[in-house]
């Protein structure tokens, strides 16, 4: 049975650096803890169930907190996930919010287009809006099942809501492809990367562990023991995705695809201010910071100028919707 408890706590490690998705790694970061207490009465009350070091939950902070909506947040053990116990949905990051009876949401990109959609349209309740993104059990090509959320990059609108978010229907195909683009292949460039060495994968599990909610024991046999099994991990995510043999090469790519797609005369994909997709992506990249890898990406490509904008940005928490 000892081996058995090991792989659990390797594999706790491994579900701390990005749920379902692949096996990500967070950097250090400045995270501000937000209390309930602070939201007015009868606003809507947020509580984020997360891993600190969890790509998906730092793109849902990057948007909470862009909007400017106080959330108070629960640390969860990647190893034991008792916080989360009162769940079925076994992965983070998970949203508990009220705006007047309880409701759970699920899944990243559905929490973001369903917080998102009741900030905008007060017409329908949250409960309604997040009706509107189903859960379907589907099987993948190894034989897994698992849950897809059907519209997850949809804002459920009016025409005339559509007409004020959307002037024209590029900014919201070009939005839902981005938001997708960092969903379906930006995070996969992480975990390779950030394991890419020996050297590199210690470095990375120093972090995760500093970070995240581990008990003294639990910490130090994943960092030495999920440093090692992340190393060999991550070779078999470059063959999967179809990496090159310089998985940075990969990494600057997407980087500068990305910054392309924003272009030289916006501040943004958004234009002035960040869209969903400018949040995505920044949510994403940003685990990487305090990072050989991150380094790199700054150095090696056109990312700098847009990422201290958004940095900067999300700084000024509150915007007007």
């Amino acid at each position: 049975r000892g081996g058995s408890g090991g792989g659990r706590l390797v594999l706790g490690a491994a579900f701390a650096l990005g749920g379902s998705a692949g096996l990500y790694l967070a950097a250090r970061q400045r995270l501000r803890e937000h209390s309930a207490a602070e939201l007015p009465t009868g606003s809507l009350q947020l509580t984020l169930y997360q891993y600190k070091t969890c790509p998906f939950c730092s793109k849902v902070r990057a948007f909470l907190d862009y909007h400017g909506l106080p959330y108070e947040i629960v640390e969860v053990n990647p190893i034991m996930r008792k916080e989360i116990k009162f769940s079925s949905y076994r992965k983070v990051p998970i949203l508990l919010a009220n705006a007047g009876s309880p409701l759970q949401l699920n899944d990243s990109s559905v929490i973001i287009s369903a917080i998102k959609t009741y900030l905008i349209s007060r017409r329908n309740s949250l409960e309604e809006i997040v009706s509107f993104y189903p859960a379907v059990k589907t099987v993948t090509e190894q034989g897994k099942e698992v849950l897809e959320y059907e519209n997850k990059y949809w804002l459920m609108l009016d025409e005339k809501e559509t007409k004020r978010v959307y002037p024209v229907k590029e900014v919201r195909v070009e939005e839902m492809k981005w938001r997708k683009w960092a969903d379906d292949w930006l995070v996969h460039l992480i975990s390779p990367n950030v394991y890419r060495t020996p050297k590199e994968a210690l470095a990375s599990f120093d972090y995760i562990v500093r970070e995240g909610k581990f008990g003294t024991l639990e910490g130090l046999f994943a960092k030495y023991v999920g440093a090692l099994a992340m190393f060999f991990v991550s070779k078999r995510l470059k063959k999967r995705h179809q990496l090159r043999d310089d998985v940075r090469e990969d990494l600057y790519e997407a980087v500068n695809e990305w910054v392309k797609a924003v272009g030289k005369n916006r501040l943004f994909m958004g234009g002035n201010q960040p869209n969903l997709a400018d949040l995505a992506v920044y949510g994403v990249l940003r685990v990487m910071e305090g990072l050989e890898a991150f380094d790199d990406m700054m150095v090696h490509t056109n990312i700098q100028p847009w990422y201290q904008r958004m940095e900067e940005v999300i700084q000024k928490t509150g915007v007007a919707i």
